[in-house]
């Protein structure tokens, strides 16, 4: 709405009807009391003020509206037939106007001007409204932000607190074990020693006392060999730095610990060319121990043995992966020709305790697979198996050549 002040009325019905032609809404006020009474009251998009008036000039009441915090962007356009002086014009810019016009009044250039200074009137507060709204949203922002940094900080200081637990808690565990092993393995060691006493001794000509005997060093010796294994699962879990590890030497250092038992069952070990990876050389060593050890283990009766071992370099982290001279990933097999086992119960063989053989024709703890596949994800690899019941079974590996051990 466009606010006309004048003191005189045919001026301001003149007016009034330029306006009102170009469909400009209007509304008039007689003094410079009266604008500034309605001024306060209703919005006004401009004001068209005669300067020359009784007891409050045009002047002053720009004056007045430009110290107003409200009304202080309101463009003022001044008329004036009297004060045309330089002076007076500067003034009206001084005291805030935005054009002063002398009668007598050219209405197209009036309706020009008025039009030009309600656009930008009209502009300016779509760009307030805007800004407005984004600096709310960029307080509402900031809000939030110092929320979640608070959140954040809170939830970090919780998870490095229970980190620390479970550091501690882990070495505890750690420090158990070792007292543990150490502990069980012990009273072990007494009975096993004890009961040789006994039977090389007192029982040399009594058969069926050797047979009892046999049999409790026997059980001694699976319960040192599952004191050993639990030890060695529950060490899997401490932080050893990797370092440069050749599979070949490993194999190489497993056949030949194997060599009394490889030489009893007559077997043949083929290896292929193995990498160099990045990886704890200790674990690797467990890893291909429980699978060389399995297969010779797991043979058929009066069939020799053949085991073989071959890798490739492969292009990604899959047991289908294409091989590839450029690859990150290494897939390792360790076939043989035993007993192998039903592939439907493939999830159980790499549980802890788990056996799918009859443990009085096979021996063993049921932990050896559990540790090789807890051993291979530690080193962000993959671990499974092929086999058909009796026909043998082979052993998959994924293993990147370089990482961080989780």
């Amino acid at each position: 709405m466009i606010l006309i002040v004048d003191d005189i009325e045919a001026n301001i019905i003149a007016l009034k009807k330029i306006l009102e032609l170009h469909n400009l809404e209007v509304d008039t006020a007689t003094s410079g009391e009266e604008a500034l009474k309605k001024i306060l009251k209703k919005n006004y998009s401009l004001i068209i003020m005669d300067v020359q008036m009784p007891k409050m000039d045009g002047f002053e009441v720009v004056e007045i509206l430009a110290g107003n915090k409200k009304t202080k962007d309101i463009p003022v356009i001044f008329l004036s037939a009297v004060n045309k002086q330089k002076k007076f014009i500067s003034k009206g810019y001084q005291t805030g106007g935005v054009e002063y016009i002398t009668k007598p009044v050219d209405p197209e250039l009036l309706i020009l001007k008025v039009k030009t200074f309600l656009k930008i009137y009209n502009q300016q507060n779509e760009l307030k409204i805007v800004r407005d709204l984004l600096a709310k949203e960029i307080e509402i922002r900031k809000k939030d932000q110092e929320n979640l940094e608070i959140i954040v900080a809170e939830r970090t200081k919780e998870l490095v607190q229970k980190n620390e637990e479970l550091e501690m808690r882990n070495h505890e565990l750690q420090q158990f074990s070792w007292v543990v092993s150490h502990d069980l393995k012990e009273p072990v060691r007494k009975i096993q020693i004890f009961i040789k006493m006994i039977k090389e001794r007192f029982l040399i000509q009594e058969e069926k006392s050797l047979d009892y005997i046999d049999r409790t060093i026997r059980s001694a010796e699976r319960m040192e060999n599952l004191i050993t294994d639990l030890l060695e699962y529950s060490r899997l879990s401490s932080n050893v730095p990797p370092e440069e590890t050749d599979l070949n030497l490993i194999v190489e250092e497993i056949v030949t610990d194997f060599d009394y038992l490889i030489d009893k069952k007559e077997a043949s070990i083929y290896v292929g060319n193995l990498p160099v990876l990045n990886a704890i050389p200790s674990q690797m060593r467990q890893v291909f121990q429980n699978l060389i050890g399995n297969s010779l283990k797991f043979t058929k009766k009066d069939v020799k043995p053949v085991i073989a071992i071959s890798s490739q370099i492969i292009a990604s982290k899959s047991f289908d992966s294409e091989p590839s001279e450029d690859g990150k990933y290494c897939r390792i097999e360790v076939k043989d020709n035993g007993i192998g086992f039903d592939e439907n119960y493939i999830d159980r063989i790499f549980m802890i305790f788990q056996s799918l053989n009859v443990r009085s024709a096979y021996e063993g703890t049921g932990i050896g697979l559990a540790i090789a596949k807890k051993i291979i994800e530690k080193h962000n690899g993959l671990i499974t198996a092929k086999s058909v019941a009796n026909e043998g079974a082979t052993f998959i590996l994924i293993l990147p050549l370089t990482n961080e051990i989780n």
